[in-house]
């Protein structure tokens, strides 16, 4: 699902009064408001959805596909999410 798509869905979920601008307005707020409690609290908890965390990755050394050659990958944050109990339940 791409988010035009997940844009659609909340539209058909709010009903007709709701129009596609404004379900992607509401999508839009809801990445943003994700991606600030990210950078402040390191953590997003939605209670029976899941968790988004801010996880740091240490260097490692690597292999460039193309040629084989060995290669130092920096250290880097990235964001891990872990399904709550609810979701997996769902699935």
């Amino acid at each position: 699902m791409r988010k035009a798509d997940l844009v659609l869905e909340v539209q058909k979920h709010l009903g007709a009064e709701c129009s596609r601008t404004y379900a992607a307005r509401a999508v839009a707020a809801l990445l943003q408001a994700i991606e600030r409690g990210l950078k402040r609290d390191k953590e997003v908890q939605i209670v029976g959805f899941g968790t988004f965390t801010v996880r740091q990755r240490e260097a490692r050394a690597g292999r460039n596909p193309q040629n084989g050659t060995t290669i130092q990958i920096k250290a880097s944050r990235t964001v891990g999410f872990r399904a709550g109990a609810t979701l997996r339940a769902n699935l």
